[in-house]
């Protein structure tokens, strides 16, 4: 993908307040592109502010945001291309799926699939213009469900059924789409899914307890475990960019090796394999001396 010293070309990313998207803004921007940057809150924009990142504030889900990016690149003084758009917003959330509100399920499809959704279908005249490019940030748990994660697997499958159609439909009209896949990214998203998940443990129905307050109990554990075992956010931020600027992409980047050892393994095992496989990493964290019913 070319660019210019003098003139350097746009490109989006979205959740750039913190984590991955402020260290992929960074590494863009040490790469020559003009960024900008999605944050929604002015004290993380200044925080940001740096050569080449110009911080923009962008909910995804605020059609008003959308609507002054767009006006904003088309507007662009110098008149540059958008060479990328790399959607990173998102939210984490934990939690049995009978027991997940509805009303979380729809918010966390709202940021994580229609947010994304949007913001694509608005910036989609910009990169056909400029044959640009759209990453989208998907997961390990895009390819990969299992207990306690069923609400943020879904919408992470969702966005990845997303893409697949996207790259073919784009494919003719010079559009890469390109899937990044991470596991474990030391950031704080994590912890903000966990907030949810106490606020879920205290609603449990006695009944819903007895089934799962195991899991919820090892909830917390697993994925502080699976956070720390993980990458950086810069080293995370170097696959995404290379995602973005590779002249040959591959349709997908994996982030970590036991995220591409699972993913991998996804294809092939017969589904009980990978269930045991999954839960047996699991029960480490359950609480000492809890039953714990084993799939059928």
């Amino acid at each position: 993908m070319t660019k210019s010293s003098e003139s350097p070309e746009l490109v989006v990313v979205t959740g750039a307040s913190t984590g991955m998207g402020a260290a992929t803004a960074r590494e863009l921007a040490r790469r020559g592109f003009h960024v900008l940057a999605g944050v929604r809150r002015e004290a993380d924009g200044k925080a940001l502010l740096a050569d080449g990142i110009e911080p923009v504030i962008l909910d995804i889900t605020n059609q008003s945001h959308i609507a002054a990016l767009v006006a904003r690149i088309d507007g662009d003084p110098r008149q540059r291309a958008l060479r990328a758009l790399v959607n990173n917003a998102g939210l984490p959330c934990a939690g049995p799926v009978e027991v997940v509100a509805l009303d979380e399920w729809r918010r966390l499809f709202e940021v994580n699939v229609f947010g994304h959704v949007a913001l694509t279908q608005a910036l989609l005249p910009a990169l056909v213009r400029s044959k640009g490019r759209i990453v989208n940030i998907s997961s390990l748990n895009g390819k990969v469900s299992m207990a306690g994660y069923g609400a943020y697997a879904s919408s992470k499958f969702a966005l990845e059924a997303v893409s697949d159609a996207l790259r073919n439909e784009l494919a003719p009209h010079g559009v890469r789409v390109v899937v990044v896949e991470p596991g474990g990214v030391k950031t704080e998203m994590a912890g903000l899914g966990l907030t949810s998940l106490s606020r879920l443990s205290a609603r449990m129905t006695p009944e819903q307890t007895t089934r799962y307050g195991a899991l919820t109990q090892a909830l917390p554990a697993h994925v502080a475990a699976f956070t720390e075992a993980g990458v950086t956010a810069d080293i995370a931020a170097r696959t995404i960019a290379k995602a973005a600027t590779d002249r040959r992409p591959r349709t997908r980047y994996t982030i970590g090796a036991m995220t591409a050892f699972l993913i991998r393994a996804a294809r092939f095992l017969p589904d009980r394999v990978l269930d045991r496989m999954t839960n047996s990493d699991l029960r480490k964290y359950y609480p000492a001396g809890s039953a714990v019913a084993r799939p059928a």
